[in-house]
């Protein structure tokens, strides 16, 4: 075996090496001047949406492989990444789309009173962290019912979430509750269906609260998803998405026609992240992120 031979099959192993979704990532790497690898965007994307991804449905890969392969998509953000791995995302020139880590639970959330002082305690800590880390979105969530009625559930929302909103305004963090089917996923949460969303994000009054529309989610609780995202567009802070049913790719396989949606989305100037969220059922999982990016890059 030659000197050049050797030198060529060493290359080409090395590229293989980060291709395992299908793209070459060794030529979109370079080393900045303190040696460390920052990726650049091999794809060019169109730009009308900010496209991101949430870590946990691609739990099997560790996070720093997961930055480099993802950046080269042309994603610029990854959700769900508490203050202790922000130091990873900005290496790779990552945003953390949207942050966590200040709620107690899903479960256990602003709609009960007794949760008040360790939520109103956590989210002005983290609202401080997020800020000084150059993010903006901050999650959190209503709760479950708990024998709670919406109304009342709502009047707690809103008196817990005005006691940190006026902090989130000063260092520009935007607050953002998610919506959740409680009819498969769910059981009992209380913030399932748009309406009692929307409805909040108008007693607290503030640009630094919106809702994450889950778009999953609402298929389940409601459907009837663009008209919803036209009508009250305002509200809306950020975007996941997955299949329905089943939560999977957001291919052909399911009901939802992602292409006319993301439309819907830009069409209404939407600048903020759409993520998505789905759990890869193919054998491939970064073969069907890439999927999906290059369908929801309208």
């Amino acid at each position: 075996m030659n000197a050049n031979f050797k030198n060529q099959r060493r290359k080409a192993i090395k590229q293989i090496s980060f291709s395992s979704i299908g793209l070459t990532l060794s030529s979109s790497i370079q080393l900045n001047a303190k040696g460390i690898k920052n990726p650049i965007n091999q794809f060019k994307m169109k730009e009308k949406i900010n496209h991101s991804v949430c870590k946990w449905c691609f739990s099997k890969i560790p996070l720093e492989e997961f930055a480099v392969k993802v950046k080269a998509m042309g994603i610029t953000g990854i959700d769900l990444i508490g203050p202790k791995q922000w130091h990873i995302l900005k290496k790779y020139g990552l945003i953390s789309s949207m942050c966590n880590g200040a709620e107690i639970s899903l479960t256990e959330g602003w709609n009960d009173k007794k949760y008040h002082r360790t939520l109103v305690d956590n989210y002005l800590k983290h609202i401080d962290m997020v800020s000084d880390a150059g993010f903006k979105n901050l999650i959190c969530f209503s709760g479950n019912r708990r024998n709670i009625g919406d109304e009342k559930g709502l009047l707690n929302c809103a008196e817990g979430l005005k006691k940190i909103i006026g902090h989130a305004e000063k260092k520009g963090v935007i607050i953002q509750m998610e919506l959740l089917n409680s009819k498969v996923d769910h059981d009992d949460y209380m913030c399932d269906n748009s309406n009692w969303g929307f409805e909040l994000c108008r007693k607290i009054e503030s640009d630094n609260f919106k809702l994450l529309f889950d778009i999953y989610h609402m298929q389940i609780s409601e459907g009837d998803i663009i008209r919803t995202i036209n009508d009250n567009h305002d509200f809306i802070g950020h975007y996941h998405t997955a299949g329905v049913p089943g939560r999977n790719e957001i291919d052909q396989t399911q009901e939802l026609f992602y292409p006319a949606i993301m439309k819907a989305i830009s069409a209404t100037g939407f600048k903020g992240f759409v993520a998505q969220e789905f759990i890869p059922k193919g054998p491939y999982p970064l073969q069907s992120l890439k999927k999906a990016i290059d369908l929801c890059d309208v």
